[in-house]
């Protein structure tokens, strides 16, 4: 039989994608941005309603994917998450969080909860939603839990984790708070780790890596020869001088380089380039000119390459100009994961069973080749060597 999914904040499906690998039917979608949906629609039959989440109902959701009440087996979704950022939490320390408009999609999410009642409902946000001492986000979501169970007589029992998805075999680390709900009060076991940083004491063996850049976009030719991957701006430069996997920290006093800026005084993300041999960092929705990472080729990641580091399933095709498809890709959940995440719930809640891996999963492409050689500084950045003080 099929589990019926119902999708919110569905972006360009990053979740959804996973979530059908694993075995879920979505029925419909729900997202505000118009080029996400052109996305969804131009790869996928589900239909998808182009609406903010406050002006629409959940009648109309149902009947959109042609459902009842009671036959949604899962409701995924992550409500915009930039209140409980990082960038968010440093702007706005302890106060402010949920006083932000942005931060009223949690409550829209558990209204669609309160009113759809699926089986399973699984909400990811970034991990930031659940700091020690600024959990308020997460406190609202236990709050509305309650409430859902006292008006609807259910009993939704809450399981949550903040998972780094390299661990799962993602080759991104990217990490993000999951919440996973049911509705007869089954406590949900996230999966065990399946993958290893190198320096994991507890991975004995060494076996199960984690996946590297290389593994993942290291060998295809994944680049359109219309796509413009040239760095541009102030630092454009200065990228090739950097080896892979540092950043601008090289050009201070405590590494390698020259001593062109004071250690920690930018963002981590600041000219970051990839490594052959390592995860890839986040994938940024929104990077400015210098904000990586960048490909050990000194240029930028291609669609097709941003893509698979979010293990978007390879036949999908993005709508929009390169902005909007980068924010449609950086803003996803890492595709792979969610499919590891639904086969948990498949194998806990409905009792079915896998006897293979995941469809989604990137296989080792060994052996590694060294790193790319870099280049000296350009003499229009020596000006800038100095005796540069250090962050506090």
């Amino acid at each position: 039989m099929p589990y019926r999914m119902v999708s919110l904040f569905t972006g360009a499906g990053g979740l959804d994608y996973g979530f059908e690998a694993a075995g879920f039917e979505p029925c419909v979608g729900l997202e505000i941005d118009s080029d996400c949906c052109a996305t969804v629609s131009r790869n996928r039959q589900w239909p998808v309603i182009n609406k903010d989440i406050h002006d629409t109902t959940s009648r109309e959701i149902l009947d959109t994917g042609y459902l009842r009440r009671d036959e949604i087996d899962l409701l995924v979704g992550g409500p915009p998450c930039q209140p409980f950022s990082k960038s968010g939490y440093w702007y706005s320390g302890d106060s402010g969080r949920l006083d932000d408009d942005r931060s009223n999609t949690l409550g829209a999410y558990m209204r669609c909860v309160s009113e759809l009642l699926p089986t399973v409902f699984v909400l990811e946000n970034v991990h930031g939603i659940n700091y020690s001492g600024k959990e308020d986000g997460f406190v609202l979501l236990r709050q509305l839990t309650e409430e859902i169970n006292r008006q609807n007589g259910t009993n939704y029992s809450l399981s949550w984790k903040v998972i780094n998805t390299a661990d799962f075999g993602v080759p991104q680390s990217r990490q993000r708070f999951v919440l996973v709900g049911h509705i007869g009060g089954r406590v949900f076991e996230f999966p065990p780790s399946t993958h290893f940083p190198p320096d994991d004491t507890e991975n004995e063996r060494g076996q199960n890596l984690y996946i590297t850049a290389w593994d993942a976009i290291g060998r295809d030719d994944l680049t359109e020869p219309a796509e413009d991957l040239r760095v541009r701006g102030k630092w454009a430069d200065l990228l090739p001088s950097i080896p892979e996997g540092e950043n601008y920290l090289w050009h201070t006093r405590r590494k390698g380089g020259l001593s062109l800026f004071g250690w920690r005084t930018r963002y981590w993300n600041f000219l970051l380039k990839l490594a052959k041999n390592k995860v890839s960092w986040t994938i940024q929705a929104q990077p400015g000119p210098s904000v990586g990472p960048f490909h050990w080729e000194n240029r930028l990641l291609s669609v097709k390459e941003m893509a698979r580091l979010q293990t978007f399933p390879d036949d999908v095709i993005f709508s929009g100009k390169r902005g909007s498809v980068q924010k449609q890709i950086g803003n996803a959940f890492p595709s792979l994961a969610s499919e590891v995440l639904g086969r948990a719930i498949l194998t806990q809640i409905f009792d079915e069973q896998f006897v293979s891996g995941p469809t989604l999963a990137i296989e080792y492409d060994r052996p590694i080749p060294p790193p790319e050689p870099i280049n000296a500084v350009p003499t229009k950045y020596f000006h800038l060597v100095g005796d540069h003080p250090d962050h506090d």
